[in-house]
């Protein structure tokens, strides 16, 4: 059974099987190739998450230059978690890793080099396709 789970490819999973004696012996082969058998049904019916790394950022921008962020951030494929509207306009918001270069040049181009963003955590966000199988 852990032989096929660890086949399989995923990461973060465990599987546990239980077996109930109903008066007929296995012996090993018979045991190993059930609870193998068990884990393939699981498998095959099982919904994939995929986990992705993500950045969440802060940028402080004057007034004037707030909107041209959101819309870059919108066309980074990033998300606005939080805006503080201050002297300047600070905005926290969420990238995913692979989408944070390109942003952060971006951001550096249009801004002529005068603002950067600032990672203040970096995690892994779990998205589940609809209908992914193994």
């Amino acid at each position: 059974a852990l032989a096929v789970l660890q086949g399989s490819g995923l990461g973060d999973a465990a599987v546990v099987v239980t077996r109930y004696f109903g008066g007929t012996k296995l012996g090993t082969g018979g045991l190993v190739r059930a609870y193998g058998d068990a884990v393939r049904a699981v498998l095959a019916q099982l919904p994939l998450a995929e986990k992705i790394p993500t950045h969440t950022v802060m940028v402080a921008v004057p007034y004037s230059f707030f909107e041209r962020l959101r819309l870059l951030i919108e066309a980074h494929h990033g998300e606005i978690l939080d805006e503080t509207f201050a002297a300047d306009i600070t905005v926290t918001a969420r990238f995913q890793a692979s989408h944070f270069p390109p942003f952060q040049a971006a951001l550096a181009e249009l801004s002529n080099g005068t603002l950067s963003a600032e990672i203040v955590e970096t995690n892994e966000e779990t998205i589940m396709p609809l209908g992914a199988m193994v």
